[in-house]
């Protein structure tokens, strides 16, 4: 772990349109990964997910250009080389920077798209342990799609550990149930 400028930010999300996001917060790692001089960051970034039982590994220059979320996995991406900017949560979304040493971990269901980013982007992914991942476009889903995308999501479990630190997902642990998330706050908390 990156010791003095390490920091964790999370971002919550609510349905949009046909995009079902989370009751989990998406978290961000700030500087989560470095690497010595004998290896390089993507390498560290790959062994780091795969010590925490985050497999099914890849490096991509990004991330799909165009709206989409998984259904069947949560996803990690670890930023091995340059920066990229992302919007989250579907059209209308949260923009992220993300810069060499970030490590952005995805709830199931969580839209995300490539807006912008250095032409030496490198992004090392992952999926709790190996799960396979599907593909929704975010147009392209129709009222059937997202239901059933909807049960797939609440099946998934919660990973054991988070993919950069090791330790239990207690942000995730620790989220409101599905019958809470998304209600307006006055109707979970009756005056």
């Amino acid at each position: 772990m990156a010791e003095d400028s390490y920091r964790l930010e999370t971002l919550r999300s609510s349905p949009n349109g046909m995009v079902p996001n989370s009751r989990l917060p998406l978290l961000i790692h700030r500087n989560a990964v470095t690497a010595d001089q004998d290896t390089d960051l993507a390498s560290a970034i790959e062994a780091r997910f795969r010590r925490h039982d985050w497999l099914n590994n890849w490096r991509y220059p990004g991330i799909y250009d165009y709206y989409h979320f998984h259904s069947t996995s949560h996803e990690v991406l670890g930023v091995a080389h340059g920066q990229m900017k992302l919007r989250l949560f579907g059209e209308g979304g949260s923009e992220v920077d993300l810069v060499a040493g970030d490590v952005l971990v995805m709830p199931a269901g969580v839209s995300h798209i490539y807006v912008d980013g250095s032409s030496d982007i490198l992004v090392v992914g992952g999926y709790p342990d190996g799960r396979d991942w599907d593909l929704m476009r975010d147009e392209h889903v129709s009222e059937a799609d997202w239901r059933d995308a909807i049960k797939r999501i609440m099946t998934l479990p919660i990973p054991n550990r988070d993919p950069v630190t090791g330790e239990a997902m207690q942000q995730w642990q620790q989220a409101p149930s599905s019958v809470e998330w998304g209600q307006p706050r006055e109707e979970l908390d009756p005056v």
